[in-house]
């Protein structure tokens, strides 16, 4: 899928088109939604435990949190591991796999900063108009 520019540039086929929107649908399955990226996002700073993911992604439900840990552990970007003893604790933790989402991260990062100012420049423009 080609970049957005103000240049005149060839459009892609529907060949490319359906070779993107295929990708894009595998990629959206795999750290799509709510909640993933930010799960994976809060194990960068380190291994976590079910309760501290749970408090530090504020909103999330136990039952949510639990099956999005399940989706992102078979999709291979986080590590369940079991300590036995008393009490048993479950620990999580971002995989090398996870790397590969890096320039992912970053780019969704920079981009959300940049619509926040967008969002903020438009509102105090349209507050401006106002009175």
């Amino acid at each position: 899928m080609k970049t957005v520019t103000n240049k005149k540039e060839e459009k892609p086929t529907a060949q490319q088109c359906t070779g993107s929107l295929g990708a894009v649908r595998d990629a959206l399955y795999a750290i799509g939604g709510k909640w993933k990226l930010k799960i994976i996002i809060a194990l960068l700073e380190g291994n976590k435990r079910f309760n501290e993911l749970q408090r530090t992604i504020e909103g999330i439900s136990a039952k949510v949190l639990s099956t999005e840990l399940k989706e992102l552990e078979m999709n291979g970007f986080i590590k369940r591991t079991v300590f036995t003893g008393t009490p048993v604790a479950v620990e999580y933790e971002f995989t090398e796999y996870s790397n590969t989402l890096q320039d992912v991260m970053q780019a969704l990062s920079a981009w959300g900063a940049m619509e926040r100012e967008t969002i903020k420049k438009e509102y105090k423009a349209a507050m401006k108009h106002k009175n």
